[in-house]
């Protein structure tokens, strides 16, 4: 089964600042596609009392599970990172493969995939990272974070002795800190004794997923407030519209006659009635606490599994995409028809370059993505992220708004209406609509009824864009129904159409690209031949494109999103060179093959295993020490047969070896940056 495996910070640290150095890019995403905040517009927003330099951040899914994810989501301009939900039983087995994103969006996996401790450790080690970065010069226009814990699922395991205390470690982090501080290389030094954060998170978005009872739900939440002393969030289901308004919009306004949704997705979870009676009393509650509560629209939406992408004993999977954004669009309206602007309102669903600015305008904060990030395009993967703040400045640019709040007023059209639900001295809203129609100030002109103004606006700008979305095409499905092309070739360990697509859609940044020496080798075995040897050819092997594709094991959670958007068949992460981050790692994946390094005196020992069989190559003086079932062997590569010492008790393929050789010089060549030579770095 695959595993993930959390890099150890030392690793993280080596890649990351000598990619940075060598080629201005950083795990993969190049520089130019950082997101840097200019001097205006202001894109910050406040979260229960922080600053965030953006509304913008990954949801919580396989884009905030590694540090090096986390990182990767704050270079491009995520600034509210809502971390993986963890939950007491960390020892989920995922299906695999698990994350489809051919046309919309479904997954099967809903959970961690690391046990509490180590997620407390990435989330400590994602925060240190960023704070090096922004001392190294890099991230120095950066701005403020928050980091956003998320829990799951029930009070039980909430209120357990290793869920408080991931809790408690992401509220004081200072052992963690220090503990993990040892572990920067001293080539890093200045960095390491920086004074890092320790209060990582005290904000917390409590997943309630699918058929968690609403008195469950009001309960967890009030321990959070009282007990652990955070500001929370509750993330409701899209289910709260009721069987037959969601039914209604997903296949008759938009036309998605599968997958079906199951009775089963309505009948245990919380209704419309429920929610709206406990977020009163915890809103109440939370004020006296003189603390935040809100809510998040949405979870996923719970289908009946009708492909055949997942394995089969999945019965059911989670959608989301462009359906999910009408359905949770429709549960804010609900929500501020029955609360107003009372309380603060995050969102996910379906978020995308097109849509997030209007999201914005609403008043919605943080405006989360996880399935835009995990598609292809001209900006594909990470790198979406600073799209959509780009594309958010220039809009509010275009209307002179200086601030998100001044946006809210100026995005719609609908600040004049919203002044005229304001019970102001005519005197004041005369000021306030000459500002408006300068295009001057609306701060300044409104004074103290600004907050107010802005949150008439919001709901206006609600009603706005829900009528437009709805007769928006581009939520239908027959907008959405083409799947990303295949033309018909297979994946081979080496070539492909190196299109790269494999890359970027990764969301735990396990795919990257090497340069194995091009040319073409003869395929041979190594026969015993009276005394001496002989060599037997069976064909040959071309290596003809300029770069390779290769997977760190480590990082590969086989979630299959990579073999989605690959215009061949087979899956990279199936049909690639995979490399583990160590011996250890390899050796206990006997069902996967792959490649591994282990130092030794006279080098590297590399460990290979080609359809099950196990091999290994070192050098040995001056030639190479060739070992496997059968067979111990020293030679020079260059002639085989004539300086072949040893023992093997049959004929001896020598193709491993060959290819091995190959992945060797590409991995370990000095111009080479990847997680596999950074860890032999700190090895």
């Amino acid at each position: 089964m695959a595993e993930l495996i959390p890099i150890p910070i030392g690793v993280l640290a080596t890649r990351l600042f000598s990619e940075l150095e060598q080629k201005k890019a950083a795990f993969g995403l190049p520089a130019g596609r950082f997101f840097h905040h200019g001097t205006t517009p202001d894109l910050s927003v406040s979260v229960h009392g922080h600053r965030a330099s953006s509304p913008f951040g990954p949801a919580a899914g396989p884009h905030t599970q590694l540090a090096q994810n986390i990182v990767l989501a704050w270079l491009s301009g995520g600034r509210v990172i809502e971390l993986k939900t963890v939950q007491i039983k960390d020892d989920l087995v995922i299906p695999r493969p698990c994350i489809d994103m051919q046309t919309i969006g479904y997954n099967v996996e809903w959970s961690q995939e690391l046990r509490l401790e180590q997620s407390l450790e990435e989330y400590v080690k994602a925060s240190m990272l960023i704070d090096m970065l922004k001392a190294s010069g890099l991230g120095r226009d950066f701005g403020d974070t928050v980091f956003d814990m998320s829990v799951g699922y029930d009070l039980a395991g909430i209120g357990s002795e290793r869920v408080r205390a991931f809790m408690a470690g992401l509220l004081d982090a200072r052992a963690t800190v220090e503990r993990l501080r040892a572990q920067i290389p001293s080539s890093l030094g200045a960095l390491r004794d920086l004074p890092f954060a320790s209060r990582i998170s005290d904000t917390i978005t409590l997943s309630t997923f699918h058929g968690c009872p609403p008195d469950e739900i009001e309960a967890i939440a009030a321990f959070l407030l009282k007990e652990i002393g955070l500001h929370v969030v509750v993330k409701l289901n899209p289910t709260l519209l009721g069987r037959e308004e969601v039914r209604e919009v997903f296949r008759n306004r938009l036309g998605y006659a599968e997958p079906a949704i199951p009775d089963a997705a309505f009948e245990k979870d919380a209704k419309w009635e429920q929610v709206t009676a406990f977020a009163g009393r915890l809103g109440a509650l939370a004020e006296s606490l003189k603390r935040g509560f809100g809510v998040k629209f949405s979870n996923t939406l719970l289908v009946n599994n009708h492909k055949a992408f997942f394995p089969p004993s999945e019965k059911e999977m989670y959608l989301s995409g462009a359906p999910l954004h009408v359905l949770a669009m429709l549960l804010v309206r609900r929500f501020r028809r029955a609360f107003g602007d009372r309380f603060p309102v995050s969102f996910s669903g379906g978020i995308d370059a097109n849509n997030f600015a209007d999201a914005v305008a609403l008043g919605l904060k943080p405006v989360s993505a996880c399935s835009d990030l995990l598609k292809s395009g001209s900006y594909s993967g990470y790198a979406r992220g600073a799209r959509y703040l780009a594309s958010l400045a220039k809009r509010m640019n275009d209307l002179g708004a200086a601030s998100i709040d001044e946006f809210a007023l100026r995005a719609c059209g609908n600040a004049e209406a919203a002044l005229a639900n304001l019970s102001l001295a005519p005197g004041l809203a005369a000021k306030c609509r000459a500002a408006l129609a300068a295009g001057t100030d609306l701060r300044a002109a409104a004074g103290d009824a600004f907050a107010g103004w802005v949150a008439a606006c919001r709901l206006l700008n609600t009603e706005t864009y829900i009528d437009r979305m709805l007769d928006d095409p581009r939520y239908t499905a027959a907008h959405n129904a083409k799947p990303p092309k295949k033309v018909g070739s297979r994946l081979r360990l080496f070539d492909c159409l190196t299109c790269d697509k494999c890359i970027p859609v990764c969301p735990n940044n396990a795919n990257f690209t090497l340069a194995v020496a091009r040319g073409s080798f003869a395929l041979e075995r190594l026969a015993p031949a009276g005394s001496g040897w002989a060599i037997e050819r069976h064909g040959e092997l071309a290596i003809g494109k300029p770069w390779q594709i290769g997977v760190f094991a480590d990082g590969c959670n086989e979630c299959g999103n990579c073999d989605v958007f690959c215009p061949e068949d087979g899956g990279p992460y199936l049909s690639k060179p995979l490399f583990f981050g160590s011996v250890a790692a390899w050796a206990r994946t006997p069902e996967r093959d792959g490649f591994a390094f282990e130092p030794i005196g006279q080098g590297l020992r590399m460990h290979g295993r080609f359809d099950g069989r196990a091999v290994s190559v070192e050098p040995d003086g001056k030639k190479l020490r060739y070992r496997g079932e059968g067979f111990d062997l020293r030679l020079d590569v260059a002639d085989p047969a004539a300086s072949a010492e040893g023992s093997a008790a049959s004929p001896v393929d020598l193709t491993p070896l060959r290819i091995m050789e190959h992945l060797r010089e590409a991995i370990t060549a000095p111009e080479a940056i990847n997680f596999v030579n950074a860890a032999l770095a700190e090895s």
